[in-house]
């Protein structure tokens, strides 16, 4: 079973042809037999495969097995850790067998693989009789992290549930597991919180967008907003966790907070800043209005987190997301309010104010237990043991944290920010930061080589992450995300090779196969040859880094 032939995207640990070179061909109406703990496995195929095939997948009659066996076996697969599959393909059908329940989803995607780009169709294509068909085979396969995540930022441009959705479809095709919702922004708050109506009602809407970068002197002069609906949230949450995927709230505090201060001006500081004027932002960068360091905001946003964890229940999401990012200091320092508060605190500062806004989240959230995350930020002033990082200012905030004993996932804007131009051309729409090819991100080792074995067991995984500035649609965020989240997913799943480097060769051959499944589900990803003309922005200015060298 040649993985070039067969194009398996992440790569599996094995793949091999049994002797022969035979095939397994489906019966017009194969049957489904679903040991103890598989029926969401079950499910999944019979809607998904059902749909592109027309297969109902019913079960076994009496004394009869299943074309299609699925069963939990964790012997099966080898010690290959919670989330690994076996898939046998021989003379009388599938066998899959999962560590656990998750592994064998993963399992149920590399067979959706193996019977090939038409298996991603949402109904049958005409095909002549036999066209399903296997080669006779052994896949085992587990994967390297258990981070597995992509970011998507739906606060500086809206992506409806809808969209959601299917992102998440799209992650579990990849064999991907984690979503990030960064919800909330300057730009936009996106979760509906049922104690503060009006940061909905108003801060989930903004009067105009700048279009391209923040130096562009463009602007779309259309209102821009949406929300979810805490029905949606639920929607989304139990949606992702059918497919093995945890969803991981992001609520920004003390920075990027001028949406929520537009909707309830007290948030802000107020003896510096007319906070009653201010609506939501409608440019994109650093914003200098930010939450005022008070006991009454703490409780305001004691009270959006209670709802947050009612929606993100703990054995789907246990990790909660804070921020902690980019906040501006020089209200801080021009407010009497603040300052005396520095003084009642006893930290160092402006800097020692941020780190009491986290610190008193994280023991919020531990209290009820819960973890909190947030980008590397958060560690200076320290942090309490159960905390872990998001490092996005490169690897080095990662490395100090889990030197520290803090459990780390590695999303470096110079390897996997996904909003960042794909080519050094004039073609790339809206150019923004440096220029990260397919193979660039493929080639990303999110475990430094300078950490200690003790401090890279602290390493859960990665993160690729899509901020959407300049992604104003479905199309732009495609654009952007496909194909380097193929690339990506291979990185996080699939173990290292003796080699140093990985065969980035045999990858774009399978990547050849991998195409035609995406699109298959539609996605609108970059060309390997560039831009296809209505994916360009011609005239509207990006963010190229002045007088940089070619890849940056």
């Amino acid at each position: 079973m040649d993985l070039i032939r067969t194009g398996l995207i992440p790569a599996p640990r094995v793949a091999v042809p049994h002797e022969g070179g035979r095939r397994h061909t489906f019966g017009p109406e194969p049957a489904l037999s679903a040991g103890p703990g598989t029926g969401t496995t079950a499910r999944w195929l019979r809607r998904e495969l059902g749909a592109a095939t027309g297969w109902e997948l019913p079960p076994p009659g009496p004394g009869r097995a299943g074309e299609l066996r699925l069963r939990l076996d964790p012997g099966a697969v080898g010690g290959l850790g919670p989330e690994a599959y076996r898939l046998d393909v021989g003379p009388d059908g599938v066998e899959l067998a999962g560590a656990t329940a998750a592994g064998l989803f993963w399992g149920a995607q590399t067979l959706r693989q193996l019977l090939g780009p038409g298996a991603y169709r949402r109904a049958p294509l005409p095909v002549g009789p036999g066209a399903w068909s296997l080669p006779h085979g052994t896949v085992v396969d587990g994967p390297r992290f258990g981070w597995r995540g992509l970011m998507l930022d739906v606060a500086r441009h809206f992506m409806p549930k809808d969209g959601v959705l299917r992102y998440i479809d799209l992650l579990a095709a990849h064999k991907l597991n984690v979503l990030h919702l960064h919800l909330t922004d300057d730009q936009g708050w996106r979760v509906e919180i049922k104690r503060h109506p009006r940061l909905t009602e108003v801060g989930a809407w903004r009067e105009r967008s700048r279009w391209g970068h923040r130096a562009s002197p463009q602007w779309n002069e259309t209102p821009h907003g949406g929300f979810y609906t805490q029905d949606d949230i639920r929607e989304i949450v139990a949606y992702a966790a059918e497919r093995h995927v945890r969803v991981v709230p992001e609520i920004d505090v003390p920075g990027h907070s001028q949406a929520a201060i537009a909707a309830y001006p007290e948030l802000g500081n107020t003896d510096v800043v007319d906070t009653a004027a201010l609506g939501v932002w409608d440019d994109w960068g650093i914003c200098e209005n930010v939450l005022a360091p008070t006991e009454a905001v703490l409780r305001f946003y004691e009270g959006v987190f209670e709802e947050l964890l009612e929606l993100f229940p703990a054995e789907v999401s246990p990790f909660v997301h804070v921020g902690g990012d980019e906040c501006p200091k020089a209200q801080w320092k021009a407010s009497a309010a603040a300052q005396e508060r520095i003084r009642e605190l006893g930290v160092d500062g402006e800097d020692g104010l941020q780190s009491w806004f986290v610190r008193h989240f994280d023991g919020w959230l531990a209290e009820r237990g819960r973890r909190l995350i947030g980008w590397d930020e958060i560690l200076e002033g320290g942090l309490a043991p159960g905390a872990a990082v998001s490092s996005w200012r490169g690897c080095a905030g990662g490395i100090a944290a889990a030197e520290a004993g803090h459990d780390v996932v590695m999303c470096p804007e110079q390897q996997v920010y996904l909003d960042h131009r794909q080519a050094g051309g004039g073609d790339e729409p809206m150019p923004i930061g440096y220029v990260r090819s397919l193979e660039d991100v493929y080639r990303f080792e999110p475990v430094p080589p300078k950490l200690s074995p003790r401090a890279a067991a602290h390493v859960l995984g990665a993160q690729a992450n899509m901020w959407t500035e300049v992604t104003q649609d479905q199309g732009r965020v495609d654009y952007q995300v496909f194909p380097r989240l193929a690339a990506f997913a291979e990185v996080v799943w699939s173990r290292l090779p003796e080699s140093p480097e990985r065969d980035y060769a045999d990858f774009e051959e399978r990547m050849a196969a991998h195409y035609a499944r995406l699109d298959a589900l539609g996605v609108g990803y970059r060309p390997p040859g560039g831009p296809l003309p209505w994916q360009r922005r011609p005239g509207v200015r990006g963010r190229p880094i002045e007088g940089a060298p070619p890849n940056v």
